[in-house]
């Protein structure tokens, strides 16, 4: 079994990689407590201290989290906190909302087709919409095949 400052070193790491993808910094860090934790549910405070930050710094963070889809709040019984857990099927989910985000890129990039005539900027556009209506295609299937995969207990 690793120890604790195992854990709190693979956690950083987790979210210095999602900050070189372009996440913000506490969101990053906020999830990967999230992703680390033992326990069903964090309140802000729980992150304050895991992080070694102010509760104030941490609702941002909380919230760019769960907006994407990641956490949600929920109810604990006696408690007068807000508690938050990581989402069931939380990757799913971002991917599946993710797609609302490429539906209106492909709006624009089909507004960008009708704008200008043949050559080499409608070809651009042209093949930016076909790669992202042949991904947003092939995404549900992918999902299927993952959550089934998942059930079955194999890893690919």
């Amino acid at each position: 079994m690793t120890g604790e400052t195992e854990r709190k070193e693979a956690a950083e790491r987790l979210a210095l990689t999602l900050v070189g993808v372009g996440m913000q910094r506490m969101g990053a860090r906020a999830l990967a407590a999230f992703l680390f934790s033992e326990q069903e549910t964090l309140t802000a405070a729980d992150l304050a201290s895991e992080l070694g930050v102010s509760a104030g710094s941490v609702s941002g963070a909380v919230r760019m989290v769960a907006q994407m889809g990641l956490i949600e709040r929920v109810h604990v019984a006696g408690s007068r906190r807000e508690h938050f857990r990581m989402r069931d099927n939380a990757w799913t989910t971002l991917y599946t909302r993710q797609h609302s985000v490429v539906d209106e890129v492909l709006r624009a990039v089909d507004e960008g087709v009708d704008a200008v005539g043949a050559g080499r900027a409608r070809d651009r556009l042209e093949y930016m919409r076909d790669f992202y209506e042949f991904l947003l295609n092939e995404a549900p299937v992918l999902v299927e095949r993952f959550e089934a995969q998942r059930r079955g207990g194999s890893r690919p």
